[in-house]
This record gives structure tokens, C-alpha cells and sequence, in this order.
């Protein structure tokens, strides 16, 4: 597709072109994309005669059309939900086979349990956070206990700004707007773009719980995005690039 995928935008490649690896996601294009691709999960989710369990939600799996709308590629572990337990005596390969992608697959899945719509929103949610953090969940620094997820949940809301993607915040230091508030005493807290920024990492948080009866519905994830997207951007063109 015309922009690649979203793993070449979120992270350079040694191979990249040089062009390429100046590409950069700002803020805006980023929550449009994250709601792009709830909207398709929602719509696999509940919107057919069967449940579409993609199964392999990731970066690389996102790709990006000339107007930088997300579309979710490779279907090839897709499965309609049945109920289906995962088969361990198979020999599919697929980074973990039925289960997805080390990093991005639920814990459940690993303990053999049945594959569900509620494994694509744990995916999802890894998705999100690593969209906003620029950290991948398979990054050197998580291991040894440490996952992508407590590493944000230890840092909300407190630490928000220290675990960020620097490029995000060299867009607001650009803008003039940290500066401006932080001369005018206000707390970080109280700009809108961070509290934005903190309410879908706390989205992506309740997506990637570990226990999937506790995480969110794609439906209540697009209701969601959607309503922080309109407080933040509330007359604009929500596919007009911000520049």
C-alpha cells in the first residue's frame, strides 16, 4: 500500500531509505490510525453472521493508504469464532502459529485456552500503547517481569511524560506549548494533548488486562477514541494531516 506499514512509520529500519526513515507519525495521525483499526476490529468483532478473530494484530499487520488510513492486513491466522481451542499438536508456524505474535499474543493463549474476540482486543491494546510510547513489547528493557504494560501503568499519570514517544513530544516542544506552560505555572497535566494522550493509554491499559473478562469491548474502545479525538480536534477535517 501506498505509505507502507504502520511498523516502518512507529520504527526505523536499518534498510529504510533515508527518506524513509525521516517519516514521522504526529499526534493526530496517530489517533486516527488506532481508530481506523478499532473500527475494523469492531466491525470483525459484531458485525457479521460469525465472530472474525484476526489473531495477529500488530504494526507490521497495519497498512497505510495515501491519505494515511490504517487498513489490517494478513488474515492468513484469521479464524471464525466457534470456540475453537487452540491445537498444540499441529505444526503451524506463524511467530507462535494460531496464536499470533510473541509480544502481541494474550497470555490465555499460551495456556491453551479457546481462541476469542477478547485475544484481538488484548492485541489491540499492546497495539495502542506501543503506538504512543514508540517502544515495541518485545524491546530489550521488557523482561526479567517487566511488560510494556506495567511499564506504562507504573508511569500514569504521574511519569506520563517521561515515557512517551520522544517524537510526540518534540511536536508540542516545537508548538511552544510546553514552554508556554510551564512560564505560566500550569501543570503538565491540565494541557489537553496530554491528557488525550494519558486517557488512550489508559485505554490501551484496559484492553491488555490480563484476565480477558476484564477487557474492553472493541465497541466501547471506538466509542471511546472517538469521543477523545472529537474533545481534542472538535472542528476539524479528521482525516486533514496536522502540520
Amino acid at each position: 500500500m501506498e505509505n507502507g506499514s504502520l511498523e516502518d512509520w512507529l520504527h526505523r529500519s536499518t534498510g529504510m531509505h533515508e527518506l524513509e526513515t525521516t517519516r514521522k507519525l504526529n499526534f493526530f495521525q496517530r489517533v486516527n490510525v488506532a481508530i481506523d483499526v478499532a473500527h475494523a476490529l469492531e466491525y470483525l468483532h459484531h458485525h457479521g453472521e460469525t465472530s472474525i478473530i484476526h489473531c495477529d494484530i500488530k504494526p507490521s499487520n497495519i497498512l497505510l493508504d495515501e491519505e494515511m488510513v490504517g487498513h489490517k492486513s494478513d488474515f492468513g491466522l484469521a479464524k471464525i469464532f466457534f470456540g475453537v481451542k487452540l491445537n498444540y499438536s499441529t505444526n503451524q508456524s506463524s511467530s507462535l502459529g494460531l496464536r499470533g505474535t510473541v509480544g502481541y499474543a494474550p497470555p490465555e493463549y499460551g495456556m491453551g485456552s479457546e481462541l476469542s474476540t477478547k485475544g484481538d482486543v488484548y492485541s489491540y491494546g499492546i497495539l495502542l500503547l506501543e503506538m504512543f510510547i514508540g517502544k515495541r513489547p518485545t524491546d530489550e528493557r521488557f523482561k526479567e517481569g517487566l511488560s510494556i504494560r506495567n511499564f506504562v501503568e507504573a508511569a500514569l499519570p504521574e511519569r506520563m511524560i517521561e515515557i512517551i514517544d520522544p517524537i510526540l513530544l518534540q511536536e508540542r516542544v516545537r508548538r511552544g506549548t510546553i514552554a508556554d506552560i510551564i512560564l505560566s505555572g500550569n501543570n503538565l497535566r491540565n494541557d489537553r494533548h496530554f491528557w488525550c494522550l494519558t486517557s488512550i493509554l489508559d485505554i490501551g491499559l484496559a484492553c491488555s488486562f490480563e484476565s480477558p473478562s476484564e477487557r474492553m469491548d472493541m465497541n466501547d474502545v471506538v466509542i471511546k477514541l472517538c469521543s477523545i479525538r472529537n474533545k481534542l480536534y472538535p472542528t476539524r477535517l479528521h482525516r486533514e494531516v496536522q502540520t
